[in-house]
């Protein structure tokens, strides 16, 4: 039997939010997952599950083989625990902190000075450097997602999350940050879920889809060598 890959995740649960309930299974390996489906299917639910969040009531989730959450044994690994990086549509950097400081601030078991260098190294990954000392309230949506970025990923996470982050962007940064994301993952052999709406992301990004419809995932398709214009019809957007 194959060893479970260090940086994998596999999810097979069930969690309620209030009434609504939904139930996802698949597996994400190195490189990019997309989960793509309508709005209110489940798939932001499903991220908050994988990162601690929110606690399923059935089912289990692993990454790299070591289960951090299993309904049945009653375990739920604290999201500080499980070696996640995370992104949203909102940036929710500190406004009171520099951008450096929000960086830092995820870097754990270093003196204060290392903590430093090593956000400045990030910041300059995601070419923002020149940021680090800049007034945090008056970046732009484009330059607060690239602090985000660069704090979730100073704390070496195996795993990172990104939930819509370039929703709120103008085109052009889009392209951008959807780049650079894409150079991230794959100089840190990374695997990374992200969930959109827009096929350009899945397109452009993704290495595998798992689809969703209302409470549920329900399939999951390998994009490697997928040509973006068959991309509507293996979505199911078109007939």
């Amino acid at each position: 039997m194959t060893a479970p890959a260090p940086r994998s995740v596999a999810v097979d649960c069930t969690t309620s939010v209030g009434a609504f309930t939904v139930s996802a299974a698949f597996e994400a390996t190195k490189g990019i997952t997309a989960l793509f489906g309508p709005s209110g299917s489940g798939k932001s639910v499903t991220l908050a599950s994988i990162a601690g969040l929110l606690r399923p009531q059935r089912g289990s989730i692993e990454i790299g083989g070591t289960v951090v959450a299993d309904a049945g044994a009653g375990v739920h690994v604290p999201t500080q625990a499980r070696r996640l990086g995370m992104v949203f549509q909102d940036a929710a950097l500190l406004p009171h902190r520099s951008p450096l400081d929000n960086v830092a601030i995820a870097i754990h078991g270093q003196t204060r000075s290392a903590r430093g260098d090593i956000a400045r190294e990030w910041l300059a990954r995601v070419q923002a450097d020149q940021l680090a000392d800049a007034p945090t309230a008056t970046l732009s949506g484009g330059e607060q997602q690239r602090i985000a970025l660069a704090r979730a990923l100073a704390g070496d996470p195996q795993v990172l999350l990104l939930d819509e982050p370039f929703s709120a962007l103008d085109l052009p940064t889009r392209k951008s940050l959807r780049q650079l994301v894409r150079d991230l993952v794959d100089a840190h052999e990374l695997t990374a879920l992200i969930v959109t709406h827009d096929l350009d992301d899945i397109a452009h990004l993704a290495d595998k889809v798992v689809l969703y419809e209302p409470g549920r995932s329900t399939a999951s398709h390998d994009l490697v060598g997928v040509a973006p214009e068959a991309l509507p019809r293996l979505l199911g957007l078109v007939t």
